[in-house]
């Protein structure tokens, strides 16, 4: 039996834009629905739970941001945002509302396609994990008071429930997963998009920092997540054991 193809929210108030980004995707198996309204886009996102949403920034009634923050705790599909403006901040903030992915505008179509396949892939990847009941598969990893759960897709720091994206988790995952061994930033992009580091995406850099005070690490002079220079970033068990990484409250 055929696979039903994936369905597609865009959330734009340029409707000729929208209209052109929905064709091109159409034309490539996607089912598209189209947004045009901030005010009325939360509504829609939990009424129809698509695939994916592409949400604009800045839109009428309602922006891009608050929308993302608000539907993020019902609404589990992955978000890529989209902006006309460059500054770091937006991203910043996209992502600790909860987005997957960033994107600036004017983006190619073909680049644009490339980035909604590897968030679709790999949130249909997490969901097919969360269903295995193999017991060859680590489930949980225990580093001291921090505890990460692959099953719950939870993590706590000295019994209390770490608040994180899903995006956070299954970046904190890969990480804990990995422990003493670093990764590379063409690793970390592979493993959790689908495609290689494009050098210039700042998106697991960023998360990089939101994770690090949720577990108890210091933002300033980490410990547990540690930034190799010119290599990647490493996970390093034993800081885990040193309560003088949890002595700040976050």
């Amino acid at each position: 039996m055929e696979q039903e193809a994936w369905q597609v929210l865009i959330v734009e108030d340029d409707q000729r834009l929208a209209e052109l980004t929905r064709d091109y995707l159409q034309g490539n198996g996607l089912r598209v629905n189209i947004e045009g309204d901030g005010a009325m886009a939360v509504a829609r996102i939990i009424a129809e739970q698509p695939d994916l949403v592409i949400l604009d920034l800045m839109l009428p009634g309602e922006d891009g941001l608050s929308i993302c923050r608000r539907v993020r705790d019902r609404y589990d599909g992955p978000i890529l945002m989209l902006t006309a403006r460059t500054d770091d901040s937006d991203q910043i903030q996209g992502l600790d509302m909860g987005a997957d992915d960033f994107v600036c505008k004017p983006v190619h179509p073909r680049v644009l396609l490339a980035r909604i396949h590897a968030l679709l892939r790999r949130n249909e990847t997490a969901e097919a994990k969360s269903e295995i009941k193999s017991e060859e598969k680590t489930r949980r990893l225990v580093f001291g008071p921090l505890i990460v759960d692959n099953a719950l897709r939870e993590a706590w720091l000295q019994g209390s429930s770490i608040e994180l994206t899903s995006a956070e988790f299954d970046l904190l995952w890969l990480l804990v997963a990995n422990a003493g061994r670093i990764l590379s930033r063409e690793e970390i992009f592979t493993a959790l998009r689908g495609f290689g580091y494009d050098g210039q995406d700042r998106s697991i850099d960023v998360r990089i920092s939101r994770i690090r005070p949720k577990i108890g690490d210091d933002p300033i002079h980490p410990r547990l997540i540690k930034t190799i220079r010119s290599k990647g970033y490493l996970f390093v068990p034993e800081a885990a054991q040193d309560p003088t990484c949890y002595v700040l409250n976050y």
